[in-house]
């Protein structure tokens, strides 16, 4: 079956407002996207828990996706009367169908993080055999080891987590930290998460790469502290976690946190001040990690 895409620029004030009266008007789903995307008009947007919602991007792009058979223009004519405008300037695109799965598989592919460590999807041979390959495929968790807040950690843990350390990766997702420091040789490994499905997905992300890594909701985490302990969340839950974060680091124990931009570093290093001299390891694409060892004390 194949489709037909209605591509609309459209004011950012009504921008809702068109994709109800789309879908309303027959539309099997609507897709809102910054025009700018991928030129220097691009208007990236963040959006952090505690912060007001983001607005839409200054020009928004909306496609609409209705089926091959279904009278477009009629469907326009009837979005424009429920808004109550005339038509913005538009485009129609055909889409073929396709194999989804396969597409989808095609966006990821191994990722080196570091000489001798990738991540590699289950549906790709490694590219080195005898590397540490971390098996991951993109779920509902966060977690692929695509994101340069992830990449950032794991090229970290690659660097200093050391044989036999206890580890706790706060905020798991996908588990793909815990599973990492599993492979690079930590003795325990915890992971907390507030979404249960995380948890599920991050047993079983363990049980693909053969691990031992133990994962909770943070109340059923045992008392105790860490040799290592990495968040990768967004700034604001680091500043409000810091303390429980600081508890589970022990004297002398290392900490990085990443989901930080670089604008927001030092925020983050101000609320961990009291227990730590926190300093930026690495920055990738305006994401930064900040890292250090808790004063004994």
């Amino acid at each position: 079956m194949s489709f037909t895409v209605l591509r609309l620029d459209v004011d950012a004030d009504n921008a809702e407002r068109w994709s109800d009266a789309l879908l309303e008007a027959g539309a099997l789903s609507v897709d809102l996207s910054d025009a700018g995307a991928d030129t220097d008009a691009e208007s990236p947007l963040y959006g952090e828990p505690g912060e007001p919602a983001a607005m839409l991007w200054p020009h928004p792009r909306l496609d609409a996706l209705f089926a091959s058979d279904a009278d477009v223009d009629a469907a326009l004519r009837d979005a424009c009367v429920r808004v109550g405008a005339t038509p913005p300037a538009h485009e129609r695109v055909a889409v073929a169908e396709q194999d989804w799965v396969r597409e989808t598989q095609r966006q990821f592919t191994p990722i080196e993080i570091a000489d001798g460590f990738w991540v590699v999807p289950s549906w790709c041979d490694p590219p080195d055999p005898g590397a540490i390959n971390l098996k991951l495929d993109p779920g509902l968790a966060f977690g692929t080891g695509s994101h340069p807040t992830t990449r950032l950690c794991l090229a970290w843990m690659r660097e200093l987590v050391v044989a036999g350390a206890r580890v706790l990766d706060y905020g798991c997702g996908s588990g793909i930290l815990a599973i990492a420091a599993a492979r690079l040789g930590a003795g325990e490994v915890r992971g907390v998460d507030v979404d249960p499905q995380a948890i599920r997905a991050s047993d079983d992300n363990a049980q693909h790469n053969g691990v031992a890594a133990w994962f909770s909701l943070p109340d059923a985490l045992e008392p105790g502290s860490f040799d290592v302990v990495v968040a990768n969340i967004l700034a604001n839950p680091l500043i409000v976690l810091a303390p429980a974060l600081v508890a589970r680091t022990r004297p002398g124990g290392r900490m990085a946190l990443s989901g930080i931009l670089d604008a927001q570093q030092d925020a983050v290093i101000d609320a961990y001040s009291r227990w730590f001299t926190l300093a930026p390891w690495r920055r990738d694409d305006g994401w930064v990690l900040l890292h250090g060892v808790r004063a004994s004390g």
